[in-house]
Formats: structure tokens, sequence, C-alpha cells
């Protein structure tokens, strides 16, 4: 297992932000990674775990402690059932699956970061999630010192949300299981009506799998959410907030305020999201809250291509990044009553 001192974190993650580490270890088996976690629990070391660092704001400062960057690999395909080590590239492993035939996780093409990361968040897009497809995560328990491995339906998942998120500290993700689907070289039915319109056909309906790739990946691409070293719109943690989730009675005061401010007849996105609950967007927020593609005059700034997306312009830092990301939810919250929450993980920072 390599081992450095004093190492910088910053090249480990998508935002090309943050201090050093203490002490990095890269791990490349299951089992030093576990042997890693053990060593830092009964040490009392802080512990950070990295996979592709696509969700991550590292503080200025650095980590005080252990970072963990595992480099694990595993790609397994048993009929339509896939394991996938948490250290595998996420967008390679959705490539591959395609190339098999395989459905369900087509739409999920060009997501930066690792396998291991993908139930944490319940990683979704284009009208796919990866708690559709999950059928068990084996993690590491460092309550219970030993390996789990726990079903879907106990990882707990709702909208960019899992067990794993609600208790960070307590599991690291070993392996990920899916179940994917045969059909004849078609992707799953589309979900997302964006995608149904830009592949020319109805939402419900398949399309070959490599045409619903392709579009997903053209469609992030020109969002900047496509990993490109020379596009400043892609240093990002792509979507920087979660979509709110409203009650009734948010809902109420949220329409309210839209009318208000831009008139009677103008209809802010709205989406089922369970009983008594509404879904809206958070990029129509923060545009029409005045923050527009491009916004800001530092070193960090909203993506050219799209309002929900904040960008290291290549010499931010990441205190420049969190006054812009505080400026936009005071915004949001003056101008509609809303507060955002931010979906990429702070370390030794808050927003």
């Amino acid at each position: 297992m390599q081992e450095l001192h004093d190492a910088p974190l910053a090249p480990l993650t998508t935002f090309r932000l943050g201090g050093p580490a203490t002490r990095l270890l890269t791990a490349t088996t299951d089992d030093e990674v576990i042997a890693a976690v053990r060593e830092a629990d009964a040490s009392g070391t802080p512990l950070l775990v990295i996979g592709g660092g696509s969700n991550l704001v590292i503080g200025d400062k650095g980590f005080e402690g252990t970072a963990l960057l595992l480099a694990t690999k595993g790609f397994r395909l048993d009929g339509t059932a896939l394991e996938l080590a948490a250290g595998e590239v996420w967008t390679d492993a959705v490539a591959r699956t395609v190339e098999a035939g395989l459905a369900g996780i087509e739409c999920l093409a060009g997501i930066p970061g690792s396998a291991g990361a993908v139930p944490v968040q319940n990683v979704g897009a284009y009208g796919q999630e990866v708690a559709q497809t999950i059928t068990e995560v084996v993690a590491y328990d460092r309550r219970a010192q030993e390996t789990v491995t726990l079903t879907a339906e106990e990882c707990a998942f709702s909208y960019r949300h899992s067990r794993f998120k609600a208790d960070p500290e307590r599991y690291v993700v070993l392996r990920v299981r899916f179940r994917l689907e045969d059909a004849d070289g078609l992707s799953a039915p589309l979900r997302y009506a964006e995608t149904a319109r830009a592949l020319g056909t109805e939402q419900g309906e398949r399309v070959a799998l490599t045409e619903a790739r392709e579009t997903v990946l053209k469609l992030r691409a020109g969002k900047g959410m496509v990993l490109d070293p020379e596009d400043h719109d892609t240093w990002s943690a792509g979507s920087f907030f979660t979509n709110p989730i409203l009650d009734d009675a948010q809902l109420a005061a949220f329409l309210g305020r839209v009318a208000d401010r831009l008139g009677p007849d103008v209809h802010p996105p709205a989406f089922p999201a369970g009983e008594g609950r509404t879904k809206t967007s958070a990029a129509w927020l923060i545009d029409k809250a005045g923050f527009t593609k491009g916004y800001g005059e530092g070193p960090a700034r909203i993506s050219t291509k799209h309002t929900l997306a904040l960008t290291n312009r290549g010499s931010a830092t990441t205190e420049d990044l969190l006054a812009l990301a505080r400026e936009v939810v005071a915004g949001v919250r003056d101008a509609f009553g809303v507060t955002l929450v931010n979906e990429p993980v702070t370390v030794g920072v808050e927003l």
C-alpha cells in the first residue's frame, strides 16, 4: 500500500481544490482498505475516504489525518448480475455494460467518480438512479468492525440520499452489486423528457443502448458535466445543489414569492415527490434569482454552460468557491424563501 506524507489532495478532486493531507494511503485491494480503516480507528486518527473526488470540497488547510484513496479494481459480469469494486471508474463501468448489451445504468454515462460513491449519493441523472438497479452493497462496518452485505432495502435509498450518507462515519463501501436487464440491445424505458426529445422519441419508449448512452454524453457535455481538463466549466462537482423538495405549506409560500417576483403567469418547475411533497428545480431558482451562467468576477464562478455548477476557473481557492456558494444560497433564499442544500461533501469547511 503506497504511503505519502503531506500529500496534496487537490489533484484527487474534480474541483482541483484543497490543501494537503497529513498522510495519504492508496489501497488497491479490499484487505488493504480494511487494514487502513482499522488502523485509523484503533489510533483515533481522523479518516477521509476518497474515490473519484467528484463530490468533495476540501478546505484550503487540507486534512489533518489519514486520507485513504480507493484504487481497488474489479468488474465482474455474470448474466445480468454486475459487481463493481469501489475503486472502479464509474463512467468506464457504464460503457462496459452498454457494450455487453445490458440496460439499467446507460443514462448515468459520463458521471465522474468511482463506483463506491454511487450508492452513497444514490447517484441519478436523466431519469435513472442507481437505487433502481443496486441489489446489494458490501461495506466495512467501522462500528461492528466487520464486513457486511446490505440489501437495497437496507441501504434506505431516497433522493440523493442513503444509509451511507446519513451515517458517513460508519461504512466504507467495498463493492456494489447490480441487477441489469437484457432487453435485446435496447435501453431501459426512457423516463426523462429531455433525453426522449433528444432521441426523437417519447417517454416510456426504448432505444438502442449505444444511442441512449451517446445522447446522454452529448447532453452532459453541453452542460459542462463531462470531465475535460481543458474546459474549466468541468472543474466542478457537477450539480452543486440538490433540487429542493417542498411540503404543501412550503410550496404555497414559494409559489406566492414567484408570483410576487416574476408575475402570476410564471410557473416554476414542479414534480411529484411523494404524498404532500413537490420537487422543484435548483437550477431554475438560481437563474431566476439573478445568478445566470458565467456569474461571478473572481476565480470561482458559475459555469458558462449550466447554472447548477460552481466552477474553479483555474486559480480559485476553496474559500473563493464557498463565498460564491454562500452568495447563491443567500440570493435564492431572499428571492424565493427556499434554502438550497449543497450536494458535495465538505471537508474541514462549512457552507
